[in-house]
This record gives C-alpha cells, structure tokens and sequence, in this order.
C-alpha cells in the first residue's frame, strides 16, 4: 500500500525531539568513554545515561531499535560509543525479556556500556584500520577485560557483578547449562557476549563491510537455530529476523527498509525506498509483510543500500502504518 502525506499530529514533535536525544546520548557517551579519568563522579554519571536510554527506549522501542541499528551503520561519533549504546540498548530489551532481577539487569546493561572502556581509542582506530593487526594491538586487545575492570574501579565503581562481567564478557559459557541453572556472572556472560558478538557483526569496518542483521544472527546461532541457545533464541524472537532499521531486498525487485517488527519474527512492515531499477522512490511504498506479497527475498547490509535516509520521517511513517497495518491485519485485507 502507498500512503499520502502524513497528517500533522501532537506526537510529530515528540518523535522529532526522540531522534535528537538519541543523538545526544550518543554524543554525551562518547566523552565519558573517551575521557573516564577527567570526568567528575563517573559512577553517577554512567548511572544517568543508562536512566536517559531506559527513558528512551520506553518512549517507543522500534523506533529505539530503527534508530539503533541504523547507529551500528552509520555512526559519526566513533565506534566504540555507537557500538556500546547498541549493546547497552539490546541488553536492556534482552533483561526486560528474560525477566532478570533488578540488580542482574543493572550489572548487565552498566557492562555493556562500559566493556571496552579500556580500549575506547584503539577500538575507534581499528574501525578504520585496513591494515591487519600489529602484536602491540593484539595484546592490548587480549589485555582489556582486565584494563576496563581496573579502570571502573579506579573510577569508584563497586558492584561486583558489574566488574565481573566486564573482566570476563570475552569469556565461553558453554550452552549444555541451562541460564537458569547458571550462577549470576556466567548468564549475564552469556547473555552479553552474545550481544557483543552481533553489534559487532552489523557494523562495518574499513577492513570489512558489515553483514546484514539476519546473517549476523545465522552466524552466531547457525543456519538452524540450537534450541539449546536461549540468548539467540530470544533475540530472534525480540528484534526480529530483519529488525527495524535493517534493509531488505523484496521478492518484486525493491528495497525496502524495516521499519517495526510484525508478530512474527520473519514478517515485519517495511517501507520501499528503491525500485526494482534501482531508482529511488518518489514516496515510501508500505508493506505490511504478514499480509501476503510483496515478501522478503533476502536481508541486505547496509553498505549494499545507496540511499540517504530522513529518519525523522520514516519513525513518525512507521507508527503511522503500524496502525494502519494492524486494523488490515484484523480484517484480513489490503488497501
């Protein structure tokens, strides 16, 4: 279906003043990232912007996830940060959805954000890095676990939990335990690398593109998910095959970007932004997926698409259609 102009309402300038603050939280977390030693009170600042991106994501969480995702690609800010709010952001939804206590969650978002704090300049330069590793770079890689837990604690920061993740989210927990049946460290580890193994994969580099979201989540869990892989399991099912923000290439010829999950993860509303030629559209053409055709042929990396896009409006055209989409669904038919 094609909509016309969007109507003018109340919430235009909410979803106008969303895209900003997402951009300041970046922004404010690429300082305290890259200067922990000359920030004054460092623990209660941390504290403010994992409340700020709690806020944010509550607001609504597939424009947060549009938003994101379109971050891990196209981020002027430096690597680390965008790559630490991606994190930080997926680990609060992932918490929400595991049902985590408090305490667990907190330690888990709070690591995720401050992980690689202890490589936050190397991590920035080997984003744009073509030339292979040096054996100075390889140490300091394989040492920041541990220089990131060190300097959190120089920074007054005492939760265990937290330190811990952050001195061991390299490390492998074998699926064969349940996370239930695993001790707090060792499920959030899990929970985490997983995390960080897939914002990781979605971004590209200098030395490499990055890979669509649906072959990041194959790459981590393999072409059949392991039933086993309660982390990967749930991130299917949270964010999507496809999640808002990620390209995809449409069984009639177009390319379409994603704009909010559908009910089921292989069905999300999409908007056309290229024709079958490859040229751009004169206006967004919607697709409620979970309708029928047009279907999704293949998930595409952002490095694939040329095409320069107004955030701003296609998070106020995809709460539009959302709920366009969901009163066609419940009647079953189209526009």
């Amino acid at each position: 279906m094609t909509l016309g102009p969007l109507p003018r309402q109340a919430h235009d300038e909410e979803y106008e003043d969303l895209l900003s603050l997402w951009g300041d939280l970046e922004s404010g977390l690429s300082i305290l990232l890259a200067r922990p030693l000359q920030v004054h009170d460092f623990s209660t600042k941390l504290r403010q912007f994992d409340r700020w991106m709690q806020d944010l994501v509550a607001r609504d969480v597939d424009a947060s996830l549009y938003l994101m995702f379109q971050l891990a690609s196209t981020s002027t800010v430096g690597y680390s940060a965008s790559h630490a709010l991606v994190c930080g952001t997926l680990c609060h939804i992932m918490a929400r959805e595991f049902r985590l206590p408090e305490h667990e969650r907190n330690a888990l978002v709070r690591a995720a954000l401050t992980m690689n704090i202890g490589m936050t300049q190397l991590q920035d330069e080997l984003a744009v890095q073509r030339e292979p590793l040096n054996s100075t770079q390889q140490k300091a890689i394989a040492e920041h676990p541990r220089v990131s837990q060190a300097l959190l604690e120089e920074r007054d920061i005492t939760d265990d939990l937290w330190l811990d993740l952050v001195g061991q989210h390299h490390a492998n927990v074998p699926l064969r335990t349940p996370l239930d049946q695993l001790k707090a460290e060792d499920r959030l580890t899990r929970i985490l690398g997983t995390i960080d193994r897939y914002a990781a994969m979605i971004s590209p580099r200098k030395s490499r593109a990055g890979r669509s979201a649906t072959d990041s989540v194959r790459a981590l869990v393999g072409q059949e998910i392991d039933q086993r892989d309660e982390v990967g399991l749930m991130l299917v099912r949270t964010v999507g095959l496809c999640p808002p923000g990620t390209f995809v290439r449409l069984d009639n010829g177009e390319t379409a970007i994603v704009l909010r999950r559908g009910d089921k993860p292989n069905l999300p509303l999409v908007a056309s932004v290229l024709d079958a030629h490859g040229a751009h559209c004169s206006e967004p053409h919607m697709h409620p997926t979970a309708l029928g055709k047009p279907r999704i042929q293949s998930a595409l990396a952002r490095t694939a698409v040329s095409v320069d896009m107004n955030h701003r409006t296609m998070v106020r055209l995809g709460l539009y259609a959302a709920q366009r989409a969901a009163t066609l669904v419940t009647q079953g038919g189209a526009v």
